[in-house]
């Protein structure tokens, strides 16, 4: 039996249980230069997931057995940081911070729209280009090209979204950051109500940079938002 060889680097799997539509985005996906694998159900999916380390992961949110954003959550939780995106078919807001709170990057709404949803993968997939290499706060230093975070030396794990929060926050050292000016620049979205998406992902920061006995770095400003600084 042959044995296919994927590009990592432009691999996408596509855990989808609409099969007519994983025909649609696949085709879509070839077309576009891209290599995309399908898995038809949460524990293939996970199982694809393991073993091929994608580039993307596209999860329809309606899945049989165990939803998206269980799958998605579950995936963060075994320390996948590839970008994940779910396909919905409601955008309300609680459907949103359903979304980012299982650790999802971002999400794609239904009905399927070729263009549009390639437009995501691009954004998603294409190099980074930064003016510069790496930004430094103190002992805290964020590489662009590794999309790696060094911290007292030792190397940081992020997902695409922990390292833009991160990023913003050193872009921004010692000022005052409001939640909406986080939410809008970070995810880009405008969330009405309240939503503790921001809080999570402090939270999975704080957890990987900020170690027993080291300094905290990202401070709560209670009542405005956050701010990198020494304590």
């Amino acid at each position: 039996m042959t044995t296919l060889t994927i590009d990592r680097d432009r691999s996408v799997l596509l855990i989808e249980t609409d099969e007519i539509l994983a025909q649609y985005v696949s085709l879509d996906l070839e077309e576009s230069g891209y290599h995309p694998v399908v898995a038809t159900n949460s524990t293939a999916g996970l199982h694809k997931a393991i073993e091929l380390k994608p580039a993307l992961i596209v999860i329809d949110r309606m899945l049989a057995g165990e939803s998206g954003l269980s799958l998605c959550s579950h995936l963060r939780k075994m320390g996948n940081n590839m970008p994940i995106l779910l396909l919905m078919a409601r955008d309300q807001i609680d459907d949103r911070v359903a979304c980012l709170e299982s650790g999802a990057d971002d999400y794609f709404l239904k009905p399927y729209r070729s263009d549009e949803f390639l437009k995501l993968v691009r954004f998603y997939l294409q190099p980074t280009t930064a003016e510069k290499d790496q930004l430094r706060f103190g002992n805290l230093i964020l590489e662009f090209a590794s999309r790696r975070v060094l911290c007292h030396g030792r190397s940081i794990e992020l997902t695409m979204k922990e390292f833009e929060l991160l990023r913003f926050l050193m872009e921004h050292p010692r000022e005052v950051l409001s939640r909406e000016q986080i939410l809008e620049n970070v995810w880009g979205y405008d969330f009405l109500g309240e939503s503790n998406v921001i809080e999570v992902y402090i939270r999975y920061l704080r957890l990987k940079i900020e170690r027993d006995g080291e300094k905290r770095l990202i401070q709560t400003v209670r009542g405005i938002g956050y701010v990198l600084r020494e304590t």
